[in-house]
């Protein structure tokens, strides 16, 4: 009986961890802003450098789909702030923490 309510308990618990941190919300803004790649942004204006960061575990290792999803949401939108509308990636993610490059492109 001990071992189905640590097992019950343990279950529930993943469970709300998971559902509270499992995805991070675009706002309108930066819905404006596109993920490119560095061909994409020669003709732009680089106005800053955006860091994101997010949970890479939570009990267990996170699908790192979802991560690297994750933290490009998270950079789209403070690329907004800056007035960006294009965000190009500055390295790979490490330990739930990514830097991007953001952009101003005309048009």
């Amino acid at each position: 009986m001990k071992t189905y309510t640590a097992q019950f308990s343990l279950t529930i618990f993943a469970t709300l961890t998971l559902g509270g941190c499992a995805f991070v919300n675009l706002t309108e803004a930066g819905s404006q802003v596109r993920q490119a790649n560095a061909t994409e942004v020669v003709n732009c204006k680089f106005v800053g450098e955006v860091s994101s960061q997010t949970k890479d575990k939570i009990v267990f290792n996170r699908n790192t789909d979802s991560v690297k999803e994750e933290l490009i949401v998270l950079a789209r939108n403070k690329a907004a702030e800056l007035d960006a509308n294009a965000i190009v990636n500055d390295g790979k993610p490490y330990f739930g923490a990514q830097n991007f490059k953001a952009y101003r492109c005309a048009g």
